[in-house]
């Protein structure tokens, strides 16, 4: 029997998770003068986000990474669930998963590197950008066309949201 393709997973998924940097961000950091990390981040991702907030979806942010810029963005689009500064992303998947009464088998989660990997092998549909690391593309049941930063949520988002019927019946006047 094959493996199943990615597809068969997508109508079960009610939860998306995401690491920051290479997935929300193209991975680049810029070092102002005096210190500030500044991240580009896109609308597209963002505006899936904020679809998905609003059609019912948990969304959870899971970084290592402690850029309260980050934080004051994802708040922006309606997220709360929002845990920076993590350094083991699997204890902090556990506990938001007990305390919201989420199974791994309705979760999504879109890392790019090797600290999303252990991560990534305890949910059921481990994604990740084009240009992730090598050792979590082979992990993944679907890598998305798009590189970190530059639609890749925005395509994983898109895809259950078409799957169970909450893409287009979310678009109205309120995202413009």
């Amino acid at each position: 029997m094959g493996e199943k393709s990615y597809k068969e997973y997508l109508n079960k998924i009610n939860t998306f998770v995401f690491d920051v940097d290479g997935v929300l961000t193209d991975g680049t950091v810029i070092v102002t003068t005096n210190g500030d990390m500044l991240r580009r981040m896109n609308i597209k991702d963002g505006y899936a986000l904020k679809v998905a907030v609003d059609a019912g979806y948990k969304v959870c942010i899971i970084s290592g990474g402690s850029n309260e810029g980050v934080r004051s963005r994802l708040n922006g689009l309606g997220l709360t669930d929002i845990y920076l500064g993590v350094s083991d992303k699997v204890d902090q998947l556990e506990a938001y998963c007990e305390d919201n009464n989420i199974k791994h088998d309705k979760i999504l989660y879109m890392g790019d590197d090797i600290p999303d990997l252990h991560v990534m092998q305890t949910v059921a549909l481990p994604c990740c950008p084009q240009d992730a690391a090598p050792e979590i593309k082979s992990i993944c049941q679907y890598v998305s066309h798009k590189n970190g930063g530059k639609g890749a949520v925005r395509d994983v988002i898109e895809q259950v949201l078409k799957v169970q019927g909450k893409w287009i019946q979310n678009f109205d006047a309120k995202y413009d």
